[in-house]
């Protein structure tokens, strides 16, 4: 079946679910009091890194699925749970107690349930002989299989997009799944991302060096020294304007993507790609850069990136780069992976809705790189458009353009 396209891409609902709070209005306490959620990691053993702390997530202990059976319950790991407290936030801000009436489901993640493939791991070199419990390790391991615990908690039975390329992979869902009502794929779809902290991916970044001695990031400070990885979810509610029931939040009115080729781990220094998905995205969006009122930049706090990305942002503003506030809300929550972009975008649209600017924190000295304004305290702003880019490893580059609605 195929929809009229070229419809008005709505938000009738949304989701967040990150180091700051659970949900839309813990999230916006915590930004309007410009507080950070860096707290030593217990989830798993960082005594030989590096760097031990992160944006940790205080999920709820009661089980959260109630379709799943108590056997399977241990393999619901922390980050679809996110999710699915993101699904359902999302369905109630639109008004909605099921799924019934969406046509699919888009979610990014980059890690997905990485803790469980670490478990499998840790008892096949220990205790091989329980197969029972490995093959159930290994199936919820596959996000196609976390996915598939959201759907059977709502009965859905739609098509089920996963979109996967590191950091960028919550803006792609989101983006993706714009496209598809765009193009009169669908009409209604929720798409968002997500990601759990997890032992190997924090290793990893560890051992690249990227992680903050301290713990604290400090996106585009002259001296900042790494990133902080955090955790979360974010989901939206997308709808055909003809087809929505419900007030729209928001309007994602451009979006687009590229790819720099220019080093596995290490963006393009002249943010050529980034440049590009700015542009792309501003111009299905109908808006010049001056007409942009807040940036959530990537910002991830690593050298190479804030410089690669505050060039770019010069480069595609122009004379009005000046004007343009722009911040990193990492800073106050950490690198959440595959669900940064969707946490991002969501934290745009509550930027929108409540017109405010979330800060960069923890900046001492600005890097003199930085030409655009850059916000370092909550501050209330008038904005009609907000920007949001999501860069990953790769070489991946996404961005959004959100536009506010009232009504």
């Amino acid at each position: 079946m195929t929809f009229p396209p070229g419809q008005n891409i709505t938000i009738t609902g949304a989701g967040i679910i990150s180091p700051l709070g659970m949900g839309w209005q813990a999230n916006e306490r915590s930004m309007a009091a410009d507080r950070t959620a860096f707290r030593p990691v217990d989830l798993f053993d960082t005594r030989e890194l590096i760097a031990k702390t992160a944006g940790v997530v205080n999920l709820p202990a009661e089980n959260l699925f109630h379709r799943i059976s108590a056997h399977k319950q241990p393999y619901i790991d922390r980050g679809t749970r996110m999710l699915l407290l993101a699904v359902r936030e999302a369905l109630a801000q639109a008004g909605r107690e099921n799924m019934e009436g969406i046509d699919a489901m888009v979610i990014g993640t980059s890690a997905g349930a990485m803790p469980l493939g670490e478990a499998y791991f840790e008892h096949a070199q220990h205790d091989a002989g329980r197969v029972p419990s490995q093959l159930s390790r290994a199936e919820h391991y596959q996000p196609q299989r976390q996915m598939s615990s959201i759907a059977a908690e709502y009965d859905w039975h739609g098509p089920i997009i996963i979109v996967s390329n590191a950091c960028a992979s919550g803006a792609n869902a989101i983006g993706w799944a714009a496209d598809m009502i765009r193009s009169g794929r669908a009409r209604r779809v929720l798409a968002g991302g997500y990601d759990a902290l997890a032992r190997l991916v924090f290793a990893g970044f560890d051992s690249l060096h990227a992680l903050a001695p301290s713990g604290i990031p400090r996106p585009f400070d002259a001296q900042r020294d790494g990133l902080a990885l955090g955790e979360g979810a974010a989901v939206m509610l997308l709808e055909a304007e003809d087809a929505r029931q419900s007030p729209a939040l928001g309007e994602i009115s451009g979006y687009a993507t590229a790819t720099d080729l220019h080093h596995l781990t290490q963006p393009d220094p002249e943010g050529k790609a980034a440049i590009r998905t700015m542009t792309a995205a501003c111009t299905q969006a109908g808006v010049s850069p001056a007409q942009i009122g807040y940036i959530n930049s990537h910002g991830t706090g690593t050298p190479f990136n804030d410089v690669a990305e505050a060039a770019a942002i010069a480069a595609w503003a122009g004379e009005a780069v000046g004007r343009i506030p722009v911040s990193s809300t990492k800073s106050a929550m950490g690198h959440l992976l595959g669900g940064a972009g969707a946490v991002e975008a969501v934290i745009c649209l509550m930027a929108l809705q409540g017109q405010w600017l979330p800060a960069s924190l923890n900046v001492r000295e600005v890097d003199p790189a930085v030409r655009f304004d850059l916000v370092r305290q909550f501050r209330r702003a008038p904005l009609d458009y907000a920007l949001t880019n999501s860069f990953g490893f790769g070489g991946t580059n996404a961005t959004l353009v959100l536009q506010r609605r009232s009504a």
